[in-house]
This record gives structure tokens, C-alpha cells and sequence, in this order.
């Protein structure tokens, strides 16, 4: 007979309220548990750049039941040109629509980020408790709890936290031990931001390449606002260190590593200090042995961040939040032992398609995309636009029988995501 306290559900605590905190939060509060969302912003995140869904990330939403509500909110983004320093295309690839194989450089699902994560939290909101402007700042545990310390001074005993509090994760800073890195870097950063449309501005996301290892990207999301990226090759410890400083020394920096990039670089800068937002960021990936330590776990990018490069950053803080909540809504009433073993699957289940994500950011591949001369640029341009003569792209992606995710199949939780 099963007792009272078996079926006690867990009181979970998810430090992050991005996509992986708020796709955690809709399955475990399925799965009966009581779940606290804490977000050190004083409100939901509407803010962020374009982002995609691809593989296994597509089949995580659906299982939602929220790809057409996520479909009613894409960008309309049909492809993306490599264009010269006047702008003209070289080449252009456009995405793939038919439903099969694999997503080319431009998903059939781009969404801004902002979109996504309002849509999984207006879907979570009504079983879950959100609290804004606050932050896990420390945490004690023993074998029967974990005790949270935030940032306005206050503590609160939960059975279980998660931090998906993204790449700089403050729970896996205090989870690691001191000394560990648990970054695996490529030498590329970006800054992005966003600016005002002008008529030149396509659905067609236009890239171009700029000597000296540079790349500047343009895409727009909606009929006043365009999205700029910058992108650099560059080790150096100063590179490293600026995402660290004040938004003005960022600025600064980005500034001066692409005044001289022709094309639309002055229109870009310039709209620099008027956008809503600015982000610099290096671009890595979170790599650690091992994602939970007694009652503490970690979840999306603050466990596996894939990079901006995998293609499946986003898609894989879905998948690793419905593997997650699907083990601990599967084990949770086997007392004492569902817990560490709810734990430990997750790592098992979801370990093969990190690595199978992460282990497709070649470095190498990635310079290519990245020349430094002007007559590795040309190359580069020329060979593209032949392969997109002879469709090479389009037909890769339609008959491949699998996406960037690989063969790793989304198990099911079907009889664990019911309370």
C-alpha cells in the first residue's frame, strides 16, 4: 500500500527563467510537483535575439502541444545570402520547408527568444509560482534537503534545485570545484544588439564576410526592428576579459574591431547606443563530468550549453528539460532512492545527444567560415554559389535522414508527465 509521505510531491526550486527553467517548470508541475521559477530579472525576459528549433527540439515542443502556437509567432525568415562588401549576394541558401531531412543554415521554426520563452511561461504560469528580481545566491544540503539562500537575505528549504540559470551559471560555479573550467572555447565572440529597419532590409538574412577574420550579420525579425550581429576571430586575453566590463567598454571594443568593415558597419555601430539591448558574449561551450551533486542538478546551457555554432543550443535545453522532469516525475515516489536515481538517468539518457551536439562545433570548420584575406573570402563565395547553382544545399538537407540532433531518439514520459 502506498503511503502518504510516498506520494508527497517534491517542492523543486529552478534557479533560470529562460527556456530551460520555464519548459522544466510546464513538465514538473504535470507531474504533480510544487515548483518555484526564480528570475534574478525583475520581469519575464521578452528581450534576446533570434533563435531556432531543430530535431529533437521540435519533437520536445510538440510534445507540449505547442508547435502551432509556436508556429503563430516565427520569424519570417526565408533564407540567408552571403553578400560582398557592397552588399551585393554572392550566394544564398534558402531553408528547407518540406518537412523532411534536416534544417538548413535557417530553421523552419526561427523565433525570437523573447517569443519562446513567453510563449512556455504563459503555458506554465497558472500551476507554477514565478518570482522576479531575485537570485539563488548560495545553497546548503544535506541527505533529506537543500536549503536556498537569495539575494534579498531570505532562505527557503526545497527537496530538490535545478539550476538552469544559463552559461554562467552561478549553481554550477559553487557545484564545481575551485579551480575546474568548465568552458570549451573556439576563439570566436559576438556581440549582437538591434537597430532600426530601413527598406533595404529582406527577409533573407544577409552575411558578410570581412577580412581579418571578421563576419557581420543582418537579419529582421519584424516590420521596424533588424537585428545586427557581430562576429570575430580573435584569442586574446583581452577578447576574453571585455564581455566581463561595462555595456560601454563593449561597445567600444566592437566598435573599433569593425569600424573599418565597410558594407553597412557605420549604420550598425551607430545604432549601437539606441537599442534596447546589448549582448557581447564569447563564444563556448559548457563541458563537465558530471550535472548533480546530491540535491542539486543542472539543467540547460548551465549543464551542456551546445554554442550559438551547434544549431541546437535552444533545442537542447528543451530535450534536457523534458528528460530531466521525466525522470524525476517517473522515480520521485520511490523513497529514499527515486531522487539520486531520477538523477543519475538523466545524466545516462540525455549524456549520448550532448555529446552528439556538442561534437559537431568544429573549430576548424568554423575558421573557414571566418577567412582572414579577401582572396579566402572570394573562394569561399565562389564555391558556395556554385554548390547553390547545382542546388547541392537544398538537396543535401531534403534527403538527409537525420538533423543536427543525430539518431538519438526523445524517450517518452507519457505515464510520468501525469500527476
Amino acid at each position: 500500500m502506498t503511503t502518504e509521505i510516498a506520494k508527497r510531491p517534491l517542492r523543486i526550486l529552478v534557479a533560470g527563467g529562460g527556456v530551460a527553467g520555464q519548459a522544466l517548470a510546464f513538465w514538473l508541475t504535470r507531474g504533480g510537483h510544487q515548483v518555484t521559477v526564480v528570475e534574478r530579472f525583475p520581469a519575464l525576459r521578452a528581450s534576446g535575439a533570434q533563435v531556432d528549433l531543430r530535431g529533437q527540439g521540435i519533437e520536445a515542443v510538440a510534445r507540449m502541444g505547442l508547435l502551432e502556437t509556436v508556429r503563430g509567432r516565427l520569424v519570417d525568415e526565408a533564407g540567408v545570402a552571403f553578400v560582398d562588401s557592397r552588399g551585393r549576394p554572392k550566394a544564398t541558401i534558402m531553408a528547407n520547408t518540406s518537412g523532411k531531412g534536416r534544417q538548413t543554415l535557417t530553421s523552419e521554426y526561427e523565433i525570437m527568444r523573447g517569443d519562446l520563452v513567453g510563449i512556455l511561461h504563459e503555458a506554465a504560469r497558472n500551476d507554477t509560482e514565478h518570482v522576479f528580481g531575485k537570485s539563488v545566491d548560495g545553497f546548503d544540503q544535506d541527505t533529506r534537503r537543500v536549503t536556498a539562500h537569495f539575494s534579498d537575505g531570505t532562505s527557503g528549504e526545497y527537496d530538490l534545485l535545478i539550476g538552469a540559470d544559463g552559461q554562467g551559471s552561478r549553481i554550477r560555479r559553487a557545484l564545481l570545484p575551485e579551480g575546474v573550467d568548465p568552458y570549451w572555447r573556439v576563439g570566436i565572440h559576438m556581440a549582437y544588439w538591434f537597430v532600426p529597419r530601413t527598406a533595404s532590409d529582406t527577409d533573407i538574412r544577409d552575411t558578410c564576410m570581412v577580412p581579418g577574420g571578421r563576419q557581420i550579420m543582418r537579419r529582421s525579425h519584424n516590420a521596424t526592428e533588424t537585428q545586427v550581429y557581430f562576429v570575430l576571430r580573435e584569442e586574446s586575453a583581452e577578447a576574453s576579459a571585455v564581455h566581463r566590463a561595462p555595456v560601454e567598454q563593449q561597445q567600444k571594443f566592437w566598435a573599433e574591431r569593425f569600424r573599418d568593415a565597410g558594407w553597412q558597419t557605420d549604420r550598425f555601430i551607430e545604432g549601437m547606443k539606441d537599442s534596447p539591448f546589448f549582448y557581447s558574449q564569447e563564444v563556448a561551450q559548457v563541458r563537465i563530468d558530471n550535472w548533480a551533486e546530491g540535491r542539486v542538478v543542472l539543467a540547460g546551457d548551465a549543464a551542456h550549453c551546445a554554442s550559438r555554432y551547434s544549431g541546437m543550443g535552444v533545442s537542447g535545453g528543451l530535450v534536457g528539460a523534458h528528460v530531466l522532469a521525466g525522470e524525476i516525475n517517473r522515480h520521485a515516489n520511490d523513497r529514499p532512492t527515486g531522487l539520486p536515481a531520477a538523477l543519475a538517468n538523466y545524466d545516462r539518457v540525455l549524456r549520448p545527444f550532448v555529446d552528439e551536439i556538442q561534437g559537431k562545433v568544429d573549430p576548424r570548420i568554423l575558421r573557414v567560415g571566418m577567412p582572414m584575406t579577401k582572396h579566402a573570402i572570394s573562394a569561399f563565395q565562389n564555391a558556395t554559389a556554385l554548390a547553390c547553382f547545382f542546388r547541392i544545399p537544398d538537396l543535401v538537407a531534403r534527403f538527409s535522414k537525420k538533423d543536427r540532433g543525430g539518431h538519438w531518439q526523445l524517450p517518452s514520459y507519457a505515464d510520468a508527465h501525469a500527476a
